[in-house]
């Protein structure tokens, strides 16, 4: 893909977003909707950048408690991903575990964690924690499970061990799994610290929305909510743009099919 088709591209999608904005904008002068209902996008902005003194450190609170809990989260969803597909034994025992785990709503975890640890923050990372951590878990077993054994025995075949074959084979065949559940996994893991937050916090983006709701200001409820999606977008990008440094030999095919 060429540097003009990639601008065109980033073009079409800012274009989309504001056309979106604009329609919502208009939607809600044509139709008299009141802000307590559905608030223009002009109103959240003003309010986001009015409130943005009071909500910083909100913010960050709510950032770094993301953070926090998205790192655990990826060095324990790594070590599992790593036994899980290595291992037959490993897959059999602990996937079934994993996927009945994922499968309970976070929203049911939070009040047990509120009964052990007390309110506050250290629930709201270990939500953030178990929000994320399934993908990587999942994406981590696929790419060493998937990892093509043809290659694995012509490396056997030159004189290579394990740990060779793992770190110049397994390894690279993992890394665009991996930096796909991580970008899946950041922003899951935002939604596991504001629904702790919204529950038992006293700090935070959720904290600040459940004030919001409770007092019907819900210009300052939108005003979080685009918070969290300028927060998850960049992040997003943050680890999109990783990938590409590291894992960009994995999008060579499709570049040549786009060009």
């Amino acid at each position: 893909m060429t540097l003009s088709q990639r601008s065109l591209d980033h073009v079409k999608s800012a274009s989309f977003i504001v056309l979106l904005f604009l329609a919502w904008e208009v939607s809600c002068v044509l139709f008299g909707i009141s802000p307590i209902v559905l608030p223009p996008p002009s109103t959240v902005i003003s309010t986001l950048i009015v409130q943005m003194p009071a909500l910083w450190p909100h913010i960050l609170q709510t950032l770094l408690t993301t953070m926090v809990g998205f790192l655990l989260g990826m060095v324990i969803g790594v070590a599992l991903g790593a036994i899980v597909g290595v291992s037959r034994t490993a897959y059999n025992v602990a996937y079934p575990l994993l996927v009945g785990f994922s499968s309970i709503p976070k929203v049911a975890v939070v009040p047990i964690f509120v009964l052990w640890f007390g309110s506050g923050t250290l629930p709201a990372i270990l939500t953030a924690l178990t929000t994320c951590i399934f993908p990587i878990v999942v994406n981590v077993a696929t790419g060493l499970a998937t990892t093509e054994p043809e290659m694995e025995d012509v490396l056997k075949a030159l004189g290579a061990n394990r740990s060779q074959v793992f770190w110049n084979v397994s390894l690279p065949r993992t890394m665009p799994y991996f930096f796909a559940s991580l970008k899946v996994a950041v922003t899951l893991a935002f939604v596991g610290t504001v629904l702790s937050e919204t529950v038992a916090a006293n700090r935070g983006i959720g904290t600040v929305m459940m004030m919001a709701t409770a007092s019907f200001d819900v210009p300052l409820a939108f005003a979080g909510l685009l918070a969290l999606a300028l927060l998850g977008i960049l992040l997003y990008a943050v680890f999109a743009v990783i990938e590409q440094r590291i894992c960009g030999w994995a999008n060579r095919k499709q570049e040549f099919a786009m060009g």
